[in-house]
């Protein structure tokens, strides 16, 4: 119904950002406590963007910052269209062009610091983009359609018939989150060796738009692992938000648990894992509905 996609869209932009700061202070809570020590406020994220559009912005941030705000608006519109049900295809071109325009903002600066950060972010958009677009390839073989709606009318979950592919957006989300052992670029916890890669020399309002961008990817990711959990069961949205809070509790502890790679490492890991589990997932797709084991 379409009353329905323009309440769903309309709620995630409203609501996303604040879920968003919400799950990024638990992220710092229990890294906290998992490194035992106490830790900051749940709304510690909130605090430090208060306090960052507090700062004068510096002369030469005009560009950077309209090429942020483009990042950010992109992010919304992708997330509006998941949530109306649009195409997912365009969703995901919607999020990779939302990385590049920040790649392009931290571009403008001359530091050597941001530019070796700008070089790890194009390798972490190009370890992305293979799984991402299998993930988009496996809603269309089982749905038929790259309308995110389709998956409300199915009868099984998708991670059923496709949980390689589920496994290997796991693996990459721990890129796209920027979690060890894949934060190459950079980081929002405090331990790398580029300082804070790419944004190293941002301030102020650029940090800030960089700040609720995140929030607001964090729940479009989240939400790409609901969608192997939905069907025309309304009681499976509960199922995916309780898929998506063990998932996302499981990048934490690997983030903790492991540490960082070279990049020569992520770069031939991720394209592996996007080789194997797409190849043989879609290939036992294939056999079994060649078979006609396959009921929707």
């Amino acid at each position: 119904m379409v009353w329905l996609s323009v309440l769903l869209a309309i709620l995630f932009v409203v609501v996303a950002p604040v879920l968003g700061c919400l799950i990024t202070g638990a992220d710092r809570i229990l890294t906290a406590r998992m490194q035992r020590r106490r830790g900051p406020s749940i709304l510690q994220p909130y605090y430090d963007v208060r306090k960052l559009l507090e700062k004068d912005a510096r002369a030469n941030d005009v560009v950077q910052v309209i090429l942020l705000a483009l990042s950010l608006v992109m992010l919304v519109v992708a997330g509006v269209c998941l949530y109306a049900g649009a195409n997912f295809l365009l969703c995901i071109l919607l999020e990779t062009l939302s990385s590049l325009m920040f790649i392009l903002a931290a571009s403008v600066d001359p530091s050597p610091f941001v530019q070796v950060g700008v070089q790890r972010e194009i390798l972490q958009v190009m370890c992305c983009e293979p799984m991402l677009l299998l993930f988009a390839v496996g809603v269309y073989l089982y749905t038929g359609s790259f309308s995110v709606s389709s998956l409300f009318s199915t009868n099984l979950p998708m991670v059923v018939w496709l949980p390689l592919i589920f496994i290997g957006l796991v693996f990459v989300l721990t890129i796209k989150l920027r979690k060890s052992p894949f934060d190459i670029a950079s980081s929002h916890h405090a331990h790398q060796e580029i300082v804070a890669g790419a944004s190293t020399e941002m301030s102020g309002l650029s940090l800030a738009l960089i700040e609720v961008t995140h929030w607001y990817e964090l729940v479009i990711l989240m939400s790409w692992v609901g969608m192997f959990f939905v069907t025309s069961n309304p009681l499976s949205v509960l199922l995916a938000i309780l898929a998506a809070a063990v998932v996302f509790l499981l990048e934490i502890w690997i983030d903790n648990s492991f540490a960082r790679v070279k990049w020569q490492v992520m770069f031939k890991s991720s394209w592996m894992v996007a080789l194997v589990c797409g190849m043989v997932n879609f290939a036992m797709f294939f056999f079994i509905d060649s078979n006609g084991l396959v009921f929707f």
